[in-house]
């Protein structure tokens, strides 16, 4: 039994979902976006939420029930109200500005990172140490967050680098004379 796969999705108000087949397609006040299930599971919208059942008791379809579920309910909760990451960059003369569809970095290498902004992805800097990436696809947020960071991981000693804005660094001690 699926603690999370026997959960419904609840709809909220202003979201449209719609389920063809195994299809799954979410409308809302942020855009649209659509799912394909696997074959081991049944989707069905049941008043104002979507539930979904394996199909039969293999290892496969009750996998996919726990994973089916949360796909949906990212989507339900993307269209609705959209995903978020913040990062922080820390250093001497680190910094990051958005022009037009391209974020620029200076991470202390000899140029600066031209970062292109996907489709689908906004990214602001309010302070030129801080940048937010939002969007509606959970995924594309997360990975956009991820290669962002992945230019200059903070490193240990100093702290220097770009992370997330909730993550903790370990912080090493230096030589000792």
């Amino acid at each position: 039994m699926s603690r999370v796969g026997k959960n419904p999705v609840a709809i909220p108000d202003g979201v449209e979902v719609t389920v063809d087949g195994v299809t799954v397609k979410a409308k809302g006040k942020l855009g649209e976006l659509s799912f394909v299930a696997t074959e081991d599971v049944k989707i069905a919208v049941e008043d104002k939420s979507v539930v979904v059942t394996p199909v039969n008791d293999s290892k496969k379809a009750r996998s996919m029930w726990g994973t089916a579920r949360a796909r949906i309910s990212n989507l339900v909760e993307g269209v609705s109200n959209g995903f978020a990451k913040e990062l922080e960059i820390n250093g001497v003369g680190y910094r990051a500005q958005v022009q037009g569809q391209t974020l620029n970095l200076s991470l202390g290498f000899s140029h600066d990172v031209l970062f292109p902004i996907p489709e689908g992805i906004e990214i602001k800097c309010e302070k030129p140490t801080s940048v937010r990436v939002s969007g509606r696809d959970k995924q594309l947020v997360g990975q956009v967050a991820a290669n962002i960071r992945a230019y200059r991981p903070p490193e240990p000693y100093k702290g220097k680098g770009v992370k997330y804005a909730d993550e903790v660094i370990l912080r090493k001690e230096g030589k000792k004379k």
